[in-house]
């Protein structure tokens, strides 16, 4: 769905659960007769959708509102160069998409891999693209620690996309 320049997107679960209620909803008005339950059932059910895809909405624009700062502020990088002492950097790192991990939860994480090493990049919205194992991708994030107290340095991601391969002869 797109909302002005924004995509945005339902995640399985969200959908499963909208319509495991609406199947739920429907089994009780067949088996009772109740049709007047359907004057508050329905809406909260319809709620069950309208919630996740405003969450999305906002959360999609906010990350597009950053995507500026961070190009501005982002220092090229590869992926050896990246370490704790560099928490709360900007970083543009380019690279291959080896992984895509919770892309069905609108919450997915890329394994992306320069010739240096690779780097676990978290993103906590859908991408303006969509992002696939094989890829070329910029991406644009702070360093942070993977955990809250501990961990290893990961890309907390605003944007990811792909990116031109570079064909060498």
């Amino acid at each position: 769905m797109q909302i002005g320049d924004i995509r945005v997107r339902v995640t399985p679960v969200a959908l499963a659960v909208f319509l495991f209620f609406m199947i739920l909803i429907a089994v009780y008005v067949f088996a009772t007769g109740d049709v007047r339950s359907l004057i508050w059932a329905v809406p909260a059910a319809i709620m069950l959708i309208l919630i996740p895809v405003a969450l999305n909405y906002m959360s999609q624009k906010q990350y597009a509102s950053l995507v500026p700062v961070y190009e501005a502020e982002a220092r090229t990088t590869r992926v050896r160069e990246i370490n704790l002492n560099m928490l709360g950097e900007t970083v543009r790192v380019k690279g291959v998409v080896e992984r895509v991990y919770f892309q069905f939860l609108n919450r997915p994480q890329y394994l992306v891999a320069d010739r240096t090493g690779e780097i676990s990049v978290k993103m906590f919205t859908s991408p303006a693209e969509d992002v696939q194992k094989g890829d070329v991708v910029e991406v644009l994030g702070m360093v942070v620690k993977r955990y809250l107290l501990s961990g290893d340095a990961v890309i907390n991601c605003v944007s990811i996309r792909k990116v031109e391969k570079v064909q060498r002869s």
